[in-house]
């Protein structure tokens, strides 16, 4: 962030080192980020449910807390939101569709409680297509991208995205099931992290596929990705997949260079068929890392071209399993992309749905081999940049091609980073993806802070 930044559009970190030291109020920050949702939100349809008057009283009392020198954590006094899927005690939790439209959920999520935890305010519920399974569907308005309202924000996360890139809080949490945080950070020009299966509960989440969900941060920074996944990660009893793994400090000494690092790149199918543009801005990003002082070294994923169709596969049959008594009572409540994927998972034949299961397997000691020499690999988050409203594909065509490389680190559990990397000849955004070791968050972060640092994309603005 720059020193001529409004405050909406300062990094979380910075904000929060402000209000620990009392150069700006919980209030003031409350209110700049509200004036800024006022002068937006119209054009992008970023948000479901605003929380103006309850994160106001919430802002008020951390001053007070403040003005007693004391704390409550990292995020204390930071605005942030939550995609729809999250439960929020006595706030409607819709997961952005008519059947749960009503819905007021008794307790908040795990993740939900620990941002509160953190101090951090809960000022929204963030837009996302339906029940989070791509396409654009949403029951409360189409999502726009804040660098082109004629432009896909990209799919599920889109109103966390697009939010945290127009200034409407310093942080959202979205969920990730193929690619749903990343495909909107990059399409978006923000930072989307997506934890190793099992860092961060998924309690009190309205899933999709209990095998594939992961729940993480989307920010302006890398360092404020962490500052998030600092303040949720951990063992939950009320998830069982959640682990028990200890969690170490993401921020600790993060260095500027990359000195020692070695990074894989999949040449074979993650650098096939890409924008021109997209395929431009990777090769320069790699000459970023090599003068950080990474070594880049060719590196081989055999399966992941059969990744797409297994996820699929497993997507629909799990969504039908957490659907289908109301599929079949109130059809008509769901929009109709929706209702036609999770319908064919009623069909899908059981040796389908464990064929893909085991095809896991074998993409997991593809990548197990391909991580055993390097320490991340790098790729293209999506292979194009923002795609135009008016020529979105069918929900297939669109999940089989921006999800192409964000998938298989769904597939295998493992951690992913998405780092804004440049943009197209049309000023659209363009992301890097980072995949590491399994529980191995720190050196995604290590890298992708000290690539962003080195870069000057997190200072571009939307046009808004």
């Amino acid at each position: 962030m720059t020193s001529s930044d409004p405050l909406y559009y300062m990094g979380l970190s910075d904000v929060a080192r402000m209000l620990r030291k009392r150069q700006v109020s919980c209030v003031e920050v409350h209110d700049a980020t509200f004036r800024r949702i006022d002068e937006v939100e119209p054009q992008l349809e970023a948000f479901i449910t605003l929380l103006r008057e309850e994160s106001l009283g919430e802002a008020v009392e951390a001053d007070r807390t403040l003005a007693r020198g004391e704390s409550t954590g990292p995020l204390h006094g930071i605005p942030v939101s939550l995609k729809d899927l999250y439960d929020t005690a006595g706030i409607r939790t819709t997961a952005a569709s008519q059947v749960m439209a009503d819905r007021v959920p008794s307790a908040d999520a795990t993740v939900t409680s620990r941002l509160k935890s953190a101090g951090a305010i809960i000022i929204g519920k963030a837009n996302q297509t339906e029940f989070a399974f791509g396409g654009t569907d949403s029951a409360f308005g189409a999502l726009k991208n804040p660098w082109s309202l004629e432009h896909s924000p990209g799919s599920s996360s889109s109103g966390s995205g697009a939010s945290v890139a127009a200034g409407m809080g310093y942080a959202s949490m979205g969920t990730d099931t193929g690619g749903s945080v990343r495909i909107p950070a990059a399409m978006c020009g923000v930072v989307g992290l997506k934890p190793t299966y099992g860092r961060v509960s998924r309690h009190g989440i309205v899933p999709l596929s209990w095998t594939l969900d992961h729940a993480g941060p989307l920010t302006r920074t890398v360092t404020d990705a962490a500052l998030v996944l600092q303040a949720i990660a951990g063992y939950d009893p009320r998830d069982p997949t959640s682990s028990r793994r200890p969690v170490p400090s993401y921020l600790r000494a993060l260095p500027r260079d990359l000195s020692g690092v070695t990074l894989g790149v999949p040449s074979a199918f993650f650098y096939e068929d890409l924008d021109p543009d997209v395929a431009a801005r990777l090769e320069e990003a790699h000459g970023v890392l090599r003068k950080l002082g990474a070594r880049l070294k060719k590196v081989n994923i055999p399966h992941a071209a059969y990744s797409m169709a297994a996820l699929v596969t497993i997507i629909e049959s799990e969504a039908a399993s957490v659907h289908w008594s109301t599929l079949i009572e109130r059809p008509d409540d769901y929009q109709p992309v929706f209702r036609a994927r999770a319908m064919r998972g009623l069909l899908t034949p059981a040796v389908s749905y464990l064929d893909a299961q085991r095809l896991r397997g074998l993409l997991i000691d593809d990548f197990e081999a391909a991580l055993s020499g390097v320490d991340a690999l790098v790729t293209p988050t999506c292979p194009t940049p923002p795609f135009r409203m008016d020529q979105t594909p069918t929900a297939s065509a669109m999940v089989s091609t921006i999800g192409r490389f964000t998938n298989l680190a769904n597939m295998t559990g493992l951690p992913a980073l998405s780092v804004p990397c440049g943009f197209n000849r049309d000023q659209l955004p363009i992301g890097m993806q980072l995949i590491g070791r399994s529980f191995d968050e720190r050196t995604l972060i290590r890298i992708g802070n000290a690539y962003q640092s080195a870069t000057d994309w997190r200072l571009r603005r939307p046009p808004l």
